[in-house]
């Protein structure tokens, strides 16, 4: 399955990424200090020995039968002597004795410069293992026009990134493939794209992977063969069973269970919120991998965190207690506002084309609208929506805004469809589409093509949809296909 995708913006990416550096010194001394090593080499030195002291004894038992048996028939039985005669007569055949004398006029390893050279470069292995080396490095090589999409995918057990490529299609015909992945420790769930430069410089390529563990991974899409993140916020420092209590100790600041929404604050970058099934809300410095605030305001499991766009101290969290809570950080004293909904809480997202808007879906199958401007510190007379969709027969698992068009808004639900909707004046479906993406778990525009809308679902296979192929999109969206070329699918 595909839980979560997410779009690098293009130029953002290496041209070549780097190779993965074997580990530090200093990382393989913390590694010898911990004692693992210390302990595996000695468990497997005892389970050696023994394994030696029985095949010792295995061994001692067959050569006393075979010393026995040998006593008993003889050592010149007639099978023996007939095995010697065909052996003698084999090497008399073969003429083992002059074996290295060469027969006139062969040779067997060349003479002269004649073999020095080759007539052609393509001829010469070592000049064309050059050329090799020079075509692999433009296979992975990422052209500033290529569009990127990371999916988080799970199968057979095995979770890892995905980095896929999609090229341009200057020739009318789009290519598609993954350039490479990395494996990540645990089951994911949301991810989170970001650029805050962790390792110097003014840009970075990161990810951010929250999972069925309390940690949050941050990888770095710059490098293949990765095998540990750039930096993790929180997580589990140790675990420890006495009889039948177990024992958790977590790092400071850490979400006690799973990660199940993340989103990257673009204005202040070192800045990511985070959404857990313990009930919080996580505020954090990813430079410093410290949580800088935790709010909480729901009594179930938080599914979804969104900043909003044009006030980035403003924070929407979503739960399964059926409430959306806002807090605003320039009134930090303030409890917030809350909006009560008729169902858990799925996604929810700001409009990226007014501050005053989001939309939340339920896992009812409806998407609810909300103004900010109705909200009321009155708990007794709760805000009403501004609009109410029956958008899907199952749970509405994913949502997401176009950036680039205004009143556009896509939903993917456990029904494995995608629908496509208009919100301006009444807001209505103008087109659906099964991807067959099976359960539709995330849905992802693309803000350099923003008719393009990337999908993930249960059958792990990454689905992308050029949403310019529907005459209806055209005609009520058409005016804005000049923005950027969407690529084909």
């Amino acid at each position: 399955m595909i839980a979560a995708v997410s779009w690098v913006p293009k130029g953002a990416s290496k041209s070549v990424p780097i190779a993965a550096e074997p580990p530090s010194k200093e990382e393989i001394e913390e590694i010898l200090k911990s004692g693992v090593l210390e302990i595996n080499e000695g468990t497997e030195n005892e389970e050696n020995s023994e394994d030696m002291n029985v095949d010792a004894l295995k061994q001692d038992d067959e050569l006393a039968r075979a010393l026995s048996a040998a006593d008993a028939l003889g050592k010149t039985s007639k099978s023996s002597m007939a095995e010697t005669d065909s052996l003698t007569d084999t090497l008399r055949e073969l003429d083992m004795d002059r074996y290295d004398e060469e027969d006139d006029g062969v040779e067997l390893f060349g003479s002269g410069l004649a073999n020095l050279y080759y007539p052609s470069n393509d001829m010469d292995p070592y000049l064309k293992d050059q050329e090799d080396d020079s075509e692999e490095e433009e296979d992975i090589t990422i052209k500033p026009e290529d569009a990127v999409i990371v999916c988080a995918r799970n199968e057979d057990d095995v979770s890892h990134l995905e980095v896929w490529i999609l090229e341009d299609p200057t020739d009318g015909d789009s290519n598609m493939y993954v350039h490479h992945d990395i494996v990540i420790p645990a089951f994911p769930l949301c991810t989170a794209w970001l650029d805050c430069p962790l390792k110097g410089g003014e840009r970075g390529n990161f990810i951010a992977v929250g999972s069925m563990e309390p940690a949050i991974e941050i990888w770095d899409l710059d490098i293949m063969d990765e095998v540990q993140p750039s930096a993790t916020l929180g997580g589990i420092i140790e675990k420890k069973k006495k009889g039948k209590k177990r024992s958790v100790k977590y790092k400071d600041g850490s979400h006690t269970d799973s990660v199940l929404g993340l989103d990257w604050n673009k204005e202040y970058r070192n800045i990511l919120a985070s959404a857990s099934a313990d009930k919080l809300v996580k505020i954090w410095d990813v430079a410093t991998e410290t949580c800088n605030i935790t709010l909480e305001n729901h009594t179930d499991k938080v599914q979804a965190v969104a900043w909003n766009h044009f006030a980035p101290q403003v924070l929407l969290s979503g739960s399964f207690d059926h409430s959306v809570v806002m807090k605003d950080g320039r009134l930090p004293s303030h409890s917030g506002f809350k909006w009560s909904v008729a169902a858990d809480v799925e996604s929810l997202a700001w409009d990226p084309h007014t501050e005053h808007s989001f939309v939340v879906s339920l896992e009812n199958g409806m998407v609810t609208g909300f103004d900010i401007r109705t909200a009321s510190s009155d708990l007794s007379s709760p805000p009403k929506p501004s609009f109410t969709l029956h958008a899907h027969d199952k749970a509405v698992s994913t949502i997401a805004y176009n950036s680039s068009v205004p009143n556009l808004l896509a939903t993917g639900s456990m029904d494995k469809m995608i629908k496509l909707w208009d919100l301006s004046n009444q807001p209505s479906c103008i087109a659906s589409k099964n991807p067959k993406a099976g359960a539709v778990f995330s849905i992802s525009f693309s803000e350099d093509c923003p008719f393009t809308l990337a999908i993930g679902g249960s059958k792990g296979k990454l689905e992308v949809w050029d949403l310019l192929s529907d005459a209806e999109v055209v005609k009520r969206f058409g005016k804005y296909a000049n923005k950027a070329k969407p690529p084909t699918s």
